[in-house]
């Protein structure tokens, strides 16, 4: 385990008791919660772990401030639609979508980074998020080709739809929400239907876990210490004779073709893409707060915060809805708990997150499991004990 982790593990029980809810819950998810809304939670986790891993080896390891990371993914996503468009839905069209999605990224990545990366700091995001911007406007524009604000619908293999099934009788499934909410054990039980949108999921859960050990290695290597270094003090690692532009265009390089995969997964996974979807600005901002509270420079809070800020978005409004009707003697806290103020409940988890976990989730546990270990080191091995005596004297 600890080769698989690149000696980084995660260095808290309790952040280790966290990662293996998520991942156990994400490898089962089809078997476990039922229904359309659940199959976009889980998918959206798988996706957005892939994107925001891409931007947290940008802004965590190498504090690089991006804000035209979206637009990776969104290259992805628009390259592999128009291909399963204009060349059918064929298997064929997913590798040429593929392929075109990832060169396009990574040109238009080396371009970015060849001619901005020597900018420091705010102008250099200054100059991705004009790109960002201009890219977006351009998709839009290009009705005939892009499909503009309406987007881009579009056919996938067969095994791939709703419509193929991997097996002929369905396979059992326990709804563990269900079950906690009703406490009825035989009520929970369900029949899975194993589709094509099953294995889509899957194709997602594992490029993400297969995404996560790649970069958690590479992290971990000499090309990883030494982007470090650039974080910590780059005038020194420049001193030192390491090429920190070169360093710095290779992760960006790396780091938009990995977004434009995710990007290139979810059109196969949604079937349906357009600009809000894949390049809004919200989605850029959404994963830089992902990035922020999960923990920056980890990795493990890819996993952490996606999963935590996707289920919030997806079921907080629900959960007010709920407390909005029993909180109706109260006219003070039932209108606090209208529904509609989702988004204000949203931002305020997000503000309490940064206050009490200022390093980000996975940074503050690792703290917190650091001191702990000290405290315990310290009562097992106090040092010598000295005469107040000579102390005085």
């Amino acid at each position: 385990m600890m080769r698989l982790l690149s000696g980084d593990t995660p260095r808290s029980p309790a952040l280790t008791v966290l990662l293996v809810i998520i991942v156990l819950a994400l490898a089962f998810a089809p078997f476990l919660f039922p229904g359309p809304l659940a199959y976009r939670t889980y998918s959206s986790i798988c996706l957005f772990t892939m994107l925001v891993l891409s931007y947290d080896i940008l802004l965590g390891y190498t504090r690089i401030i991006s804000f035209a990371h979206a637009m990776f993914y969104g290259i992805g996503a628009y390259a592999m639609a128009i291909s399963l468009r204009d060349l059918g839905g064929g298997w064929g069209a997913i590798g040429v979508g593929l392929a075109a999605g990832l060169a396009t990224a990574l040109a238009v990545a080396f371009v970015i980074a060849l001619f901005s990366l020597r900018v420091r700091a705010v102008f250099f995001a200054l100059v991705t998020l004009a790109v960002a911007v201009g890219f977006m406007t351009l998709v839009s524009k290009l009705y005939h080709f892009t499909g503009g604000e309406d987007g881009i619908a579009f056919q996938v293999p067969f095994v791939l739809g709703p419509g193929y099934t991997l097996t002929d009788e369905p396979v059992p499934g326990f709804n563990l929400i269900g079950f906690l909410t009703s406490g009825d054990f035989a009520g929970a039980w369900f029949d899975v239907r194993t589709s094509g949108m099953v294995l889509i999921y899957y194709v997602l859960f594992v490029a993400a876990v297969c995404i996560f050990f790649a970069l958690l290695r590479m992290m971990n290597s000499p090309f990883g210490r030494v982007c470090k270094a650039i974080r910590e003090n780059e005038f020194r690692a420049e001193a030192l004779g390491y090429r920190t532009v070169a360093f710095r265009t290779i992760n960006v390089c790396i780091s938009a073709m990995i977004a434009a995969f995710a990007g290139a997964l979810a059109a196969l996974s949604l079937r349906y893409i357009n600009p809000e979807s894949t390049l809004s600005f919200d989605l850029m901002v959404n994963v830089l707060l992902i990035t922020v509270i999960g923990g920056m420079g980890t990795l493990y809070g890819a996993i952490v915060g996606t999963a935590l800020f996707v289920l919030a978005e997806t079921y907080l409004q629900s959960l007010l809805a709920v407390a909005h009707e029993a909180s109706a003697s109260l006219p003070l806290v039932h209108a606090m708990l209208d529904p509609e103020r989702w988004y204000l409940w949203l931002g305020l988890l997000f503000v309490l997150s940064v206050y009490f976990f200022p390093r980000g989730i996975v940074g503050q546990l690792r703290l917190r499991s650091e001191s702990r270990r000290r405290r315990v080191g310290a009562d097992i091995n106090p040092g010598p004990a000295t005469d107040p005596k000579e102390t005085r004297g």
